[in-house]
């Protein structure tokens, strides 16, 4: 069973308004879908859990409130406007990803005999292929970050229905791999 916890409920959420903010998305009933399992999945973790003590700031944490995510709303702001930022920035970098790479990762994703261990380690490559040869004047880790989400969205765009395993798989990457970073943008 997948990780959930608070950590990766921070890449998806980041993930999530990344795919909402950006532009030409044809797959937003897939995306609305999508949100409310990561709600239900919230809502579970929440219910399963017992710790409900205030931190040392007074707020709870990772409470859900009438069935949503309790985000602060500062937070929730915080959040759209970095994943609006990062998403334009995916939009520059949209040109220069050529579509066999998109239609060899759809591949991978369709591939339903390699896991995501597997799937997760071919995206890395391909990241890290394509960070070298994006011109950026951008931290290479920002950079790479972007363009794990921006491929998340380009395999979807191409078939809709990869949209939860794809962004599974691209959450638990971001988590190993820019987790501190994320936090660092969010200001956590």
């Amino acid at each position: 069973m997948e990780q959930i916890n608070g950590s990766l409920q921070m890449e998806q959420a980041l993930l999530f308004t990344f795919l909402e903010v950006s532009p030409d998305c044809n797959f937003r009933e897939q995306l609305q879908s999508y949100r409310d399992t990561l709600q239900r999945q919230q809502m579970m973790l929440c219910q399963g859990s017992d710790d409900d003590e205030l931190q040392t700031d007074g707020n709870r944490s990772g409470h859900l409130q009438n069935g949503e995510l309790d985000l602060t709303p500062t937070n929730e702001e915080v959040i759209r406007i970095i994943a609006a930022q990062l998403a334009e920035i995916g939009d520059q970098f949209n040109k220069e990803i050529q579509g066999r790479v998109v239609e060899d990762l759809v591949q991978q994703f369709l591939n339903e005999k390699l896991s995501k261990e597997e799937i997760t380690q071919h995206m890395s490559r391909v990241v890290n292929e394509l960070v070298r040869s994006i011109p950026s004047d951008m931290a290479q880790e920002k950079a790479m970050l972007v363009l794990a989400m921006l491929l998340t969205k380009k395999i979807v765009n191409t078939v809709p229905s990869l949209l939860r395993r794809v962004c599974n798989v691209t959450a638990n990457y971001m988590n190993q791999h820019f987790h501190n970073d994320i936090v660092e943008m969010l200001g956590e």
